[in-house]
Order: structure tokens, then C-alpha cells, then sequence
């Protein structure tokens, strides 16, 4: 059976624990010096500065980065309420799924073998949706190795009936390796 190609990014679905997600977020803005479109499931990095409310400005992170955490909402906008994503150069408010012990759900980009759970790999950055507002961020399957500055682990395969694993587009649930709130961690 083959895996469904459905990109959405990276989807909180609970802590290392086992507590569920409960959805609690932080507000973060973007600014309008900013142009990158910003999707809800991309994953952001702090940007090292402060919008003039004093709230924490994050930007999409590229490869490579280290995280703060993945978008899970837009603060409203009341002239575009039908605008479903963070347009590119426009000041926007962002909320972020930001606590470093979260697992997320993200698709593999290609055949992750079932021996790379414990690994760290990397992300795909790409295109979100316009429609639909999500992210097109992907794992990296050809990345996975056990370097330690690779900004996720995998934590499992997605064993589920619409999931088959060691296949293209499987789900995989990952936790940020490098993230910029852990204790340790680098400042921006």
C-alpha cells in the first residue's frame, strides 16, 4: 500500500511524557522587514530582536537551524481574515508550539528506514499552500545520522492503518534536537 503525499508540515500531537498537546502556544510576531511567506506547520527560529510591544520576533528556519518551536496559528487580523498564512513583508503575530518537549508528526520526503528511529535528521524546506495555509516542510530522510547538530530526532515510525513505514511519504514523529529554548542551548 502506498502512503498518501499529503504535506502539512509539523503537527504538535503530544509531549515526551505521553500528556496529550493541550495546544498551549506562545505569541511571537514576525516583522514586515521580513520576506518569507510563514505557514502554519513551518517550523521558526528566534530572530534576536523584539517588535515594539517587546513580544520575541521569530522567522521561518532555514535547513540547518536550530528551532524555537512550529507555528500553530496566526494572531487575527481583522482587514484579512481570509488570508490563512503570514504573508510575505507584512507584520504579522504568530503563535508557536514552543515547549522543548514536544513530539511532532511531520512526512518523511522519501523512504525512511525503520532503523533510523534514535537518529537526528534535517527538514525540507518548501512552499506552503496559499489555499490551504500549511507548510510544505518535510523531513529530510537522506539526512538521518547520528550528528548531533541536526535539528531533529526521530523519535518513532507512525504505525497507524493510513501509514505504512519504509515507504515514500510516511508519517514520522520527530522531536526538535537543537532547540534554541532548552536549557544549554546557544543564544541567537
Amino acid at each position: 500500500m502506498a502512503n498518501v503525499d499529503r504535506v502539512n508540515g509539523f503537527t504538535p500531537i503530544r509531549h515526551l511524557t505521553g500528556a496529550p498537546y493541550n495546544g498551549q502556544m506562545e505569541e511571537y510576531a514576525i516583522t514586515a522587514a521580513d520576506s518569507t511567506a510563514v505557514f502554519v506547520g513551518d517550523l521558526v527560529k528566534l530572530s534576536g530582536e523584539a517588535d515594539s510591544e517587546g513580544r520575541a520576533t521569530v522567522a521561518q528556519a532555514a535547513a540547518g537551524d536550530a528551532v524555537v518551536g512550529v507555528v500553530v496559528g496566526l494572531g487575527v487580523d481583522p482587514d484579512k481574515l481570509n488570508i490563512t498564512y503570514r504573508e510575505a513583508s507584512t507584520y504579522r503575530k504568530v503563535l508557536v508550539a514552543n515547549a522543548p518537549d514536544l513530539i511532532f508528526e511531520v512526512q518523511a520526503d522519501a523512504v525512511l528506514a525503520a532503523a533510523s528511529v534514535g537518529l537526528n535528521a534535517d527538514f525540507v524546506v518548501a512552499a506552503g499552500s496559499t489555499t490551504t495555509g500549511r507548510s510544505g516542510m518535510e523531513l529530510d530522510a537522506s539526512t538521518a545520522a547520528t550528528t548531533a547538530t541536526l535539528p531533529l530526532k526521530i523519535h518513532r515510525m507512525n504505525s497507524r492503518v493510513d501509514n505504512e513505514i519504509d515507504v515514500t511519504n510516511a508519517k514520522i514523529e520527530v522531536m526538535i534536537n537543537v532547540h534554541q529554548l532548552a536549557a544549554g542551548s546557544a543564544g541567537v
